[in-house]
């Protein structure tokens, strides 16, 4: 989970910094890192989902501790998750689609919620290995 955390922000911050709406030639570059990221991106959100956050939500952790603090911030995680999904949903389309002029707001909202989600994780991260 580590690992895609940080391959994710890294092209984040690379898409971040491109004009998709220059020229055609970085405009195909754009679609191909998009596409990159949104991989990298689900890569990211299913790695969590499928080890700990499985294991809370079907009630099998038993690091009672663990538990607790997962279930409180589970909500909050899960809605990253949803707005990851969104955008994935939104610009992971190959080069058939078109980078709309929401783009940049919406890698923006992406960001926020990313930065929420690494932050919850680290708590919970926090937790496991006290």
């Amino acid at each position: 989970m580590m690992r895609e955390r940080t391959d994710v922000l890294a092209l984040y911050w690379r898409l971040a910094g491109l004009n998709p709406f220059a020229d055609k030639g970085q405009r195909a570059s754009a679609q191909e890192l998009m596409q990159e990221f949104c991989q990298l991106l689900v890569d990211y959100i299913a790695a969590g989902h499928f080890s700990l956050y499985e294991r809370i939500v079907n009630g099998t952790e038993r690091r009672r501790e663990l538990a607790d603090l997962a279930q409180g911030l589970y909500p909050r995680i899960a809605d990253t998750t949803t707005v990851a999904l969104d955008f994935n949903d939104k610009y992971d389309c190959g080069d058939h689609c078109e980078i709309t002029e929401s783009f940049k707001a919406d890698l923006s909202r992406l960001g926020e919620k990313l930065a929420i989600r690494i932050d919850l994780e680290d708590k919970l991260i926090g937790r496991i290995i006290r």
